[in-house]
């Protein structure tokens, strides 16, 4: 059994290098082709179609346990979807093809090709709900922070870990109305707070380097299926997060019952909701903190991709220049 788990690993970790690149690098080329058009279905598409085909000529045995949802009517790499070719180890999948599509139709900052993979049983299968979060990043106590304390509560706590006044403290929360309570509550605090139009995923890493992002601190609630990816995001290099599933009517609830979800009340840690062996690789589709965007030239098309890796902590930035794929309109 453990020579069993061995190679595996090193199956995975084999395909998962250069192999997860592809992926994510043709789905942001794809959607990229599509920026500043005003037609965030099409991109979405481009994205989908192009992360679908390079995913099914991986040597695994892939299960879509996080996919695109019925929220937002997309285009779907369907949860229960199997891809690749069948012949390698069982693995989870969790994908946004493009985290952002509005930004991207928009061409505005911080749009993202971004997928995850797990060993098999590891990714928490949630349903297309939303989730309430709070994340950090490493470097703090264990339990500094809680999503059942008060913003104010959890502003004093972080400022006190990191020795600064609370006012040194930059929350990000999605710009929602929904969130205008908690925005008041965090000012109330002395906190700045960052909002973002979109993106979730890249918001919740923009705390593993509040230095160079200025990020202290992630709250407010946005896609479950985004948390998970954030989540695998997170435990590659040590922060920390909680989600619980917001499900607030019945058909949710016997929804994410058929998917594993027993108690719909239940405050997630970050190992719960992504435990194993996780890599997870975003690709940059326009300009953000994070990751720089496509970039289009007469003879080469460039990406940029950073991939984390828990089992080991690293993260790895790769700056590709495409030759090929610059001969052709679509790739």
């Amino acid at each position: 059994m453990t020579d069993l788990v061995v190679t595996e690993e090193k199956i995975i970790e084999r395909i998962l290098t250069m192999e997860l690149v592809r992926v994510t690098e043709r789905a942001a080329v794809s959607s990229a082709r599509l920026r500043g058009r005003g037609d965030e279905k099409a991109a979405d598409q481009a994205a989908v179609d192009a992360m679908r085909r390079e995913l099914n000529r991986l040597p695994i045995h892939g299960r879509v346990v996080i996919g695109e949802g019925e929220r937002d009517e997309a285009p779907m790499l369907f949860i229960g979807e199997e891809v690749g070719t069948k012949t390698g180890p069982a693995v989870d999948i969790a994908v946004d093809p493009l985290e952002g599509t509005t930004l991207c139709a928009k061409d505005m900052p911080g749009s993202i090709a971004v997928m995850a993979m797990a060993q098999a049983g590891t990714l928490l299968n949630a349903p297309d709900v939303y989730m309430d979060k709070i994340a950090i990043g490493p470097g703090y106590p264990k339990g500094v922070v809680d999503l059942d304390a008060s913003p104010i509560e959890n502003i004093n706590a972080l400022a006190k870990a990191k020795g600064v006044k609370p006012g040194e403290i930059t929350v990000l929360i999605l710009d929602r109305p929904r969130h205008a309570d908690l925005i008041s509550a965090c000012r109330k605090a002395g906190a700045a707070v960052r909002l973002i139009t979109d993106g979730d995923v890249a918001g919740v890493i923009f705390t593993t380097q509040p230095d160079a992002t200025g990020v202290d601190l992630y709250l407010g609630t946005g896609g479950a299926p985004e948390g998970v990816l954030a989540a695998g995001a997170l435990r590659c290099v040590g922060g920390q997060m909680q989600g619980r599933l917001i499900l607030d009517s019945q058909a949710k609830i016997e929804r994410a019952a058929k998917m594993g979800v027993k108690d719909p009340k239940k405050k997630y840690e970050m190992r719960e909701l992504a435990s194993g062996d996780v890599i997870v690789c975003a690709t940059g589709v326009t300009d953000g903190a994070l990751l720089q965007g496509v970039k289009f030239g007469k003879n080469v098309i460039e990406t940029e991709t950073i991939i984390y890796r828990s089992v080991t902590g690293t993260v790895r930035r790769i700056r590709a220049e495409h030759r090929e794929l610059a001969k052709f309109k679509l790739d």
